[in-house]
């Protein structure tokens, strides 16, 4: 075996990595033909890298709202999760303008003042690159249950609101996402779905695409996969539990019929109290946050969605904290599983992502289902293999599952963005044990197996 040490490969670090917005080259986005993705309507493949700014129309002004989107535009997201008839009081509490959504809570009454702050803030998004995962309203509005409500809309109003929404964002960078964290009681709650979904959808010509935005531990497809206005499916794995394996939820979706491209649009928040118990369970952290995004896409997802607790809820000195939520939004922007986030994104857009396939096969020996869970996915071509180890746990591959002759292998530091050298070797085909440069509950590694030409000059 031929082995040749490599040096130290640098990537650009936190600050640095996203100082350039990354521009919309088109404005809207399809399936891919194979149905496993997104991609702009020039072909080009979608990285949807989310954050969840559910309150941002409801709860921020004109400059805050600014600075928020240009923060995430620069760690390099790509959708931005927030809704117009929001959760908190929605319909009675202003904004910062003093603009409420509807007059007299009529879905078909929309308030022209309040929606030229949500004009603001889509054309705001648009000049950075950014598409707005647009909710039409929260679900509460829909099937209380919980929350504040008031419940408003019937399938009739529902339809003229959603005709509406689709006709003044028609040419915008918008993706559109019912639900708003409620599952469906009833068949009236689905016709309510559907007939706002008729309504976007002739609105804008049927030029956007839409999907649907489940509670906790629930995914689209249980109630819509077959419905022709779902382009894609989502599911939420939530804050209940530490080491959800949302892997499981995700490969299940990847795996139904009609095929449509998955994603989780909602993991654990970063400093969300565990199980909302924080003097019991503690936080999840970085690590939580990170693991979740690697676990999704190495097991088939068309991008994933970042949240922090702070965030979501723009939590400030003059609000009451909801759930525990303990740090300012404007600091909160730049917590670590942030700039990670942006990691993720361009270690697979180093590579051709939309072709790799889930390949658990990939791993061999003992990988028990768990917190130190091992994925791996491996591309269609066979140039380009990916396996996560949470843990740091050594990793043995097939390198059978590799068609490359000559493989370039590299650690890459899902913490900072590094690449740490292996070697390049001459693919033999058979098992290779690889151990990363840590091990332990926040050390974890991306081994990246690769054909020497992804890696010019090295």
């Amino acid at each position: 075996m031929k082995i040749k040490i490599t040096p130290l490969l640098p990537l650009l670090l936190l600050g640095s990595l996203f100082l350039t917005p990354l521009k919309n080259t088109a404005q809207q986005l399809r399936v891919s033909e194979n149905e496993r993705f997104l991609e702009y309507d020039n072909g080009k493949p979608f990285f949807w890298l989310g954050d969840t700014a559910w309150e941002l129309f409801h709860r921020l002004n004109r400059q805050e709202a600014a600075y928020y989107l240009e923060n995430r535009a620069e760690k390099g997201f790509t959708v931005i999760q927030a809704v117009v008839l929001a959760e908190f009081d929605g319909l009675h509490a202003p904004n910062p303008y003093g603009e409420i959504p509807l007059i007299e809570d009529d879905p078909a009454r929309p308030n022209e003042a309040y929606f030229k702050h949500v004009d603001f803030i889509v054309n705001k998004a648009a000049k950075l690159g950014l598409f707005i995962g647009m909710l039409p309203t929260w679900g509460d509005k829909v099937v209380k249950r919980w929350g504040m409500g008031p419940e408003v809309f019937t399938p009739e109003n529902a339809y003229i609101y959603g005709k509406f929404l689709g006709e003044r964002y028609k040419n915008d960078p918008i993706i559109w996402i019912l639900g708003g964290d409620r599952n469906p009681d009833n068949e009236t709650h689905i016709a309510i779905w559907d007939a706002m979904a008729k309504g976007i959808r002739e609105g804008t010509g049927d030029r956007q695409l839409l999907t649907y935005h489940p509670q906790g531990g629930s995914g689209s497809s249980k109630w819509f996969h077959k419905k022709d206005w779902l382009a894609f499916n989502t599911f939420q794995s939530g804050h209940g539990a530490r080491d959800i394996q949302n892997y499981k939820t995700l490969i299940h979706n990847y795996n139904l019929s009609p095929t449509k491209p998955v994603l989780d649009s909602e993991p654990n928040y970063e400093d969300h109290p565990v199980g909302w118990k924080p003097e019991e369970l503690g936080w999840f952290d970085s690590f939580d946050s990170r693991r979740s995004g690697y676990w999704s896409m190495l097991s088939g997802a068309c991008g994933h969605t970042y949240g922090n607790h702070n965030i979501w809820q723009m939590l400030d000195s003059h609000r009451e904290p909801v759930s525990f939520a303990r740090t300012s939004w404007r600091f909160a922007l730049d917590h670590p599983g942030a700039f990670q986030a942006g990691f993720m994104r361009r270690l697979f857009e180093t590579f051709p992502w939309q072709n790799l396939v889930p390949d658990q096969s990939a791993i061999k020996g003992e990988n028990p289902d768990g917190p130190a869970h091992q994925v791996a996915a491996v591309s269609s071509e066979g140039d380009v293999l990916l396996a996560y180890t949470p843990y740091g746990k050594a990793l043995n591959i097939d390198l059978s599952r590799l068609k490359a002759p000559d493989i370039e292998a590299r650690w890459y530091n899902p913490r900072d963005g590094r690449y740490w050298p292996v070697n390049s070797f001459t693919n033999d085909g058979k098992t290779k044990e690889f151990k990363p440069h840590s091990a332990g509950r926040g050390s974890d590694w991306v081994l990246v197996l690769a054909a020497g030409h992804y890696f010019p000059g090295q």
